[in-house]
């Protein structure tokens, strides 16, 4: 099923009387394509449009900095804004940028690499873009963690800072030029004058 937006800004959710399987959203998806399409724990669609230029252009630096980092650690793998993975609570989500250890890669058979696999990153990034609302993307960043994520960051150009994720703690913000990583990508630093422009 190929589905058009209207002018909009802002995501659109679809709701089915049955939730699509895994088999069924890979080919939505595919279908759809270019769309940025998620998948919420009640089983509705999240169709957004494609990131803007600029906001693109955050997200690439974003996404850039953590993959030449995860590279040189060599304890994980970096992934971009398009790897879907299915998180415990039945949503299908895509961070901006997220940093699964080999130990959880490692885990997975070929068929579950080959599908949106059922892991939650231990690290994920989400950029906010102008067009975004905050409070969405920050019940995004909760359910990152209530799914398993140990870290999450919202970065956030709108505003020059960062809100910092943690399970069991209170969201922390960072206006400074640079926020540190810890726990699993300990040693990780995002540079934000980078990032700002």
């Amino acid at each position: 099923m190929v589905i058009a937006l209207p002018e909009i800004d802002q995501p659109v959710r679809l709701r089915f009387e049955h939730p699509l399987s895994d088999e069924e959203l890979i080919r939505f998806c595919a279908e759809n394509d270019p769309l940025r399409i998620e998948r919420d724990k009640n089983g509705d669609l999240i169709v957004m449009t494609p990131t803007v230029f600029e906001g693109g252009g955050i997200e690439g630096d974003v996404f850039g900095e953590l993959r030449t980092w995860a590279l040189q650690d060599g304890r994980g793998k970096a992934y971009g804004p398009n790897t879907g993975v299915t998180l415990p609570d039945g949503s299908m989500r895509a961070a901006d940028a997220s940093w699964v250890s080999w130990k959880q890669i490692n885990a997975l058979t070929e068929k579950q690499r080959q599908t949106f696999a059922h892991i939650c990153p231990e690290f994920v990034i989400e950029v906010r873009s102008k067009t975004d609302r905050i409070a969405p993307l920050q019940q995004k960043m909760r359910d990152w963690i209530t799914n398993g994520a140990e870290l999450g960051w919202l970065v956030d150009p709108v505003r020059r800072m960062v809100e910092v994720y943690r399970p069991g703690r209170g969201t922390e913000v960072v206006d400074s030029s640079f926020v540190k990583g810890d726990g699993p990508v300990a040693g990780f630093v995002l540079e934000l004058g980078k990032v700002w422009g």
